[in-house]
């Protein structure tokens, strides 16, 4: 998950969080939502970014082809 700092003057309701952030205080966000706050400079600031997303083919093993018979001759 990603981190960001709120940066606002007095604490704030964050229904995605489900409670109340204090001013200077650093939370957690989905990372998929990330840009969501970082897109409020005057309200919150990013402390670490989303990890990279680890494509669907660098998860599979890979594959290895058998060799070919050689022909004798």
């Amino acid at each position: 998950m990603a981190r960001v700092r709120y940066v606002g003057p007095e604490p704030v309701t964050v229904p995605e969080l489900g409670r109340a952030v204090e001013p200077d205080e650093v939370v957690e966000v989905p990372d998929e939502r990330f840009d969501g706050y970082a897109c409020q400079p005057a309200t919150w600031e990013p402390v670490e970014e989303p990890r990279p997303q680890e494509t669907e083919t660098a998860a599979l093993p890979l594959r290895k082809t058998a060799a070919k018979p050689q022909k004798e001759g």
